[in-house]
């Protein structure tokens, strides 16, 4: 069990305006997003008769939640989130508005088509991981969780009615009236955000540039462990668990002998138990710790899957779809705290992304996977395997745990004072590289080195590569740690990067430096041969940093 306020009800982040007015009608832009759906999908069968073209279709709707998650995630937080979130929506709008004007004046091709689709889905693409980042912004820290189980009920509710909801409209007035539906369900939460004022502290420093952005949230991750366990842990997840929608219209057909109908109930009860299990968040990590409830979470899938692969009955069936659904929504959504309570606001929305990177890939590689087992063997033989592979997946547990109480304190602590330098640096001089002495007593060596290694991921995850450290050899009690960053700019923004904790790494191996006062630090600008100015005082003619793709 872990530390939740258990005053904090599944509905207690509705309580906040700005959260409730975005959450609201975010849930009119999913209806809209699925109606599209299907409005693309019918169109396309009507404009040709090519069967790539019409999968194609949902492809360009997907692809970029998956192909430009990392780069909104970047840019969400290089930029006003609010200011990202307004533009992409407003690039959703524009495209679907004109998407749904050249449909009603009957010029449409299947290639126009997605390209359309293909705008739609980068714009809406973009305005995620703004929004997901703006979370802690809109509600106290207390209530995160549950918040992120209402962001998952509000997907699930659309997907329980959204289809059918297109698919009336289709039938009765035509894809240019979805298109037109979409455009209009979106106006609404630009409309929340754009009354949204949000607090915001302007930076000293500018932007990292887009490519450097993309390497620091993805350096992060890799040195952060919380972030790496758990996007391995919901990308293999949802790989496993794919099969259910997978490969629900072959069960509704093959196994259950049913129509369009019946898939069309089978979807309902799968939406049905998302819904139910988004709104369990807070109460599941109330009642148990987060890898305990991921392992019985797995167990409990793996089964649904096994009766959704044997059934002959369908209320049995849709229960199992229910339970399989809800569980995954879960595990997804416990996965989704970890990374939001572990990740500093200034990398939050690419941690995010590479999130909902996971996800996606995870569903996506998940259906190709079980789809081929179901046409080489069968459906059946497909869901018993996928719920095997679910059942190891609660057996990662061992070795890649999750954290049970996250107790890291992500509050970023930035350093005021710029070092003195006494040569004419600009932010894009580099590489720099920093050297820090400290006399240790050669009695608590190890201890000391023991703590360094935390030190290292420090330094790391916020920026610094080519990471050492060196004991003296004539002087065994002086050890020096010596890392670099690309610029000086990077330098900069890695000393506004640091939490509490890092803080705390910092002041717990400060305890055994024997040195008085300051710590010793150097800090020296690398200079290739031949690169070496004659005067300390000629501004540095370097016009951007050496190339670094490193860890």
């Amino acid at each position: 069990m872990q530390s939740v306020n258990k005053s904090v009800g599944a509905f207690s982040p509705l309580r906040h305006k700005t959260f409730r007015n975005i959450w609201t009608t975010s849930v009119f832009s999913y209806f809209g997003h699925l109606i599209l759906g299907v409005g693309v999908a019918w169109e396309m069968t009507r404009l040709t008769d090519s069967p790539t073209m019409v999968a194609l279709a949902q492809t360009a709707l997907m692809a970029p939640y998956v192909l430009v998650a990392l780069l909104a995630g970047a840019v969400a937080d290089m930029f006003d989130r609010r200011l990202i979130a307004l533009v992409s929506l407003a690039f959703a709008i524009i495209a679907s508005a004109t998407l749904t004007s050249l449909a009603f004046m009957g010029i449409t091709t299947p290639w126009m088509l997605l390209l359309f689709t293909v705008m739609i889905g980068c714009g809406v693409a973009f305005y995620s991981p703004s929004w997901q980042a703006s979370i802690p912004e809109q509600v106290p820290a207390d209530q995160l969780p549950a918040a992120i189980g209402l962001g998952a009920v509000a997907y699930n509710v659309a997907r329980s009615a959204g289809p059918a909801l297109g698919g009336v409209i289709v039938m009765a007035f035509g894809a240019n009236y979805a298109f037109a539906v979409n455009s209009i369900f979106y106006i609404p939460l630009f409309v929340a955000f754009f009354f949204w004022r949000r607090n915001t502290v302007a930076s000293r420093l500018p932007p990292e540039r887009i490519g450097r952005a993309l390497v620091s949230g993805m350096r992060y991750a890799k040195h952060s462990a919380h972030i790496t366990r758990a996007l391995f842990r919901v990308f293999v997840v949802c790989l496993c668990v794919a099969s259910a929608n997978a490969l629900s219209p072959l069960i509704a057909r093959d196994i259950l002998g049913g129509e369009a109908d019946m898939y069309g109930l089978l979807l309902g009860a799968s939406g049905i138990g998302a819904v139910i299990a988004g709104l369990m968040v807070n109460a599941m990590r109330m009642k148990l710790s987060t890898e305990s409830a991921l392992k019985l979470l797995a167990l409990v899938g793996a089964l649904a899957l096994v009766v959704v692969g044997l059934s002959k009955s369908l209320p049995l069936t849709c229960a199992a779809l229910f339970i399989a659904s809800g569980a995954s929504i879960l595990v997804v959504s416990l996965l989704n705290v970890t990374v939001q309570l572990s990740t500093p606001r200034w990398v939050i929305a690419r941690a995010l992304s590479m999130f909902q990177t996971c996800t996606a890939g995870g569903i996506a590689v998940g259906s190709w996977i079980w789809g081929e087992f179901a046409a080489d063997y069968s459906v059946q033989i497909a869901m018993m395997l996928s719920a095997g592979a679910l059942v190891v997946t609660a057996f990662l547990g061992f070795l890649l745990p999750v954290p049970n109480d996250i107790a890291e304190d992500i509050q970023q602590i930035e350093i005021p004072e710029i070092p003195e330098f006494a040569l004419e640096l600009s932010l894009r001089s580099g590489p720099i590289a920093l050297e820090i002495d400290y006399d240790v007593d050669p009695e608590q060596a190890r201890e000391f080195y023991n703590n360094m290694v935390s030190m290292q991921k420090v330094r790391m995850r916020n920026g610094g590569y080519d990471w050492s450290l060196a004991r003296d050899i004539e002087n065994p009690a002086l050890w020096t740690e010596r890392f670099h960053c690309p610029t000086w700019g990077d330098y900069l923004r890695m000393r506004s990067r640091y939490t509490q904790t890092d803080i705390s790494v910092q002041a717990k191996i400060k305890t055994f430096d024997r040195f008085e006062g300051a710590t010793k630090v150097r800090r020296k600008l690398e200079r290739p041969i031949g690169s070496v100015r004659w005067k300390a005082e000629t501004p540095d003619a370097k016009q951007g940093p050496l190339d670094y793709t490193g860890p």
